[in-house]
């Protein structure tokens, strides 16, 4: 009989090893969420292709994490598409994946993100990464910021950038106030809450102050979101195996 348990493949980070980037962190929410029988496998970046290729019928341009084998021996990249696949193999407790908070917060992080890149560029590399990624890291991130990792930090980091996101900060801090919280549909966790406590948790490991430098932005809205990561907090526990 074939095995039902389920395998995240997680990025590696310095020791102690634990969970640290926003994408897999929201599958991993998943996964404890809906007590999914599953092991972690950590990989460094330069190691995601020759593990995940084999298993993929068709060419993937870009071989990521998450990616989770299910237990049907099926390979799925994508936390969207992971998450789609979970609820449709387990649909109790819902991810309310058709909840309109759902597009809205996935919409506002490809937003905020942008304004943050030199600050993710510079920061996961130093303060993350194991060696083995960081030629990968290096090549990959500067070719996508235009400019090197050592400029980002002089340039693209501190308070004054986080200060740039500051309107959708706003935004989505009116949008954990609407139903009284703690989650964005109020009593009931769905993915959305998943989205940004695995933005909030990234910004936690990124270390260097920067989830403080949020925390001065938002101000006294502050509470709503530490709230969410004290309600996430029975799924985000497990952050290291």
């Amino acid at each position: 009989m074939a095995s039902q348990q389920y395998i995240l493949y997680d990025l590696a980070s310095k020791p102690p090893q634990k969970a640290w980037s926003l994408n897999p962190w929201k599958t991993r929410l998943n996964l404890n969420y809906k007590k999914v029988d599953y092991k972690t496998v950590w990989l460094d970046y330069p190691e995601l292709k020759s593990n995940l290729q084999p298993h993929f019928k068709q060419e993937l341009e870009l071989y990521t994490s998450p990616t989770v084998a299910f237990p049907n021996g099926e390979y799925v990249a994508d936390s969207w598409v992971i998450a789609q696949k979970l609820e449709k193999e387990h649909p109790e407790p819902s991810l309310h994946l058709d909840a309109p908070y759902v597009a809205k917060v996935q919409d506002i992080v490809a937003k905020i993100m942008p304004h943050l890149k030199g600050i993710t560029a510079s920061q996961v590399f130093k303060n993350l990464l194991n060696e083995a990624s960081f030629d990968y890291w290096r090549k990959t991130r500067e070719e996508r910021i235009g400019m090197t990792l050592e400029q980002a930090e002089a340039e693209r980091t501190g308070l004054k950038v986080w200060q740039e996101a500051e309107a959708e900060f706003k935004e989505v801090s009116s949008w954990l106030k609407e139903n009284e919280g703690p989650f964005f549909l109020g009593s009931e966790p769905s993915f959305a809450d998943f989205q940004w406590a695995g933005f909030l948790l990234f910004w936690q490991r990124v270390g260097n102050g920067n989830y403080e430098h949020f925390k001065t932005v938002v101000g006294s809205d502050i509470s709503v979101h530490e709230r969410l990561l004290e309600a996430v907090k029975p799924w985000s526990a497990r952050d290291d195996y």
